[in-house]
């Protein structure tokens, strides 16, 4: 093997220094992302105590070297809270894109492939576009019950027609291909024609739209614990800290600031790795590099 080819290999510094400059966004949202990843998965060995444990002579406690981000009303540890509070937000994310996306894949494939279905589920789909996230989500929470579960369930209803009209939209494009039309004239049954040519091309847009419904999972998790339709006030998430916390901002900011900069620096992360996985994809971009 030449010096050159094993200079240009993916694990040399050349090699890392050449994905760097060309996707710094998936590098460095992707380490963002892994580290509230690893908060979250490995919360009970990071220093933290029962973020329901109540200590009243800690309360309102200005973060120091026994409460490293201080106490909230009740004097229980922000930092656990916190800390645990990234299970919260990291599980609603990812459930809602599995449901969003599996539900959404179906319905663009159904709508793209079938005329008479299309013109059906997207006029539910417009319908439930029409309305905003936020309001589906507390109107189905308030029918169902605030819970963890109800929660993911609500804001995925949110997500589902927009990942149906991507879904859509690729399959009218790829449909017209002469590779699809010539697999359809040869009598290629429906499901393998999916499998091989549809599936595969749907699974770059896909992971680039998850990354953004990741990001407003979350981001809508915390608005409805902070207006109270969220979880429940005995689950520790970002949006319940921040809601207690904001009575009493003016002589104890660092209940609020904390879980913000937690909530930010995890949403920042998942966009910026969207933002870079979209310059993977695009094959304009592509071609411009």
């Amino acid at each position: 093997m030449s010096i050159s080819a094993i200079t240009q290999t993916p694990s040399s510094p050349t090699g890392l220094m050449r994905i760097w400059k060309r996707y710094p966004n998936v590098i460095i949202g992707g380490v963002m992302l892994g580290i509230a990843v690893f908060a979250a998965l490995a919360a009970p060995w990071l220093g933290t105590i029962d973020p329901q444990t109540i200590a009243p002579f800690n309360r309102l406690e200005v973060p120091g070297t026994e409460f490293w981000f201080g106490g909230d009303l009740v004097g229980r540890d922000v930092y656990s809270r916190t800390v645990y509070g990234a299970r919260i937000s990291l599980a609603v994310g990812l459930g809602v894109v599995v449901i969003g996306i599996s539900f959404g894949l179906l319905i663009g494939i159904l709508s793209g492939f079938v005329s008479w279905v299309d013109q059906i589920l997207m006029r539910v789909m417009d319908g439930l576009m029409a309305i905003p996230s936020i309001l589906l989500a507390v109107a189905l929470i308030s029918l169902t019950g605030a819970s963890l579960k109800n929660v993911i369930i609500a804001i995925s209803i949110a997500e589902v027609p927009r990942v149906a009209r991507l879904v859509r939209s690729v399959v009218l494009q790829l449909k017209e291909r002469p590779y699809v039309e010539a697999a359809i004239t040869a009598g290629t049954p429906f499901i393998l024609i999916l499998w091989r040519h549809i599936l595969p091309n749907t699974l770059a847009p896909l992971l680039v739209q998850a990354t953004y419904i990741f990001a407003s999972a979350v981001l809508t998790e915390a608005i409805l614990s902070f207006i109270g339709a969220g979880t429940p006030p005995s689950i520790p998430s970002w949006g319940n800290i921040i809601a207690e916390g904001r009575t009493v901002f003016s002589i104890a900011p660092h209940i609020v600031m904390f879980p913000g900069i937690a909530l930010s620096f995890t949403v920042l992360g998942v966009n910026l790795l969207g933002d870079g996985l979209r310059d993977i994809f695009d094959p304009r971009f592509v071609s411009r590099t």
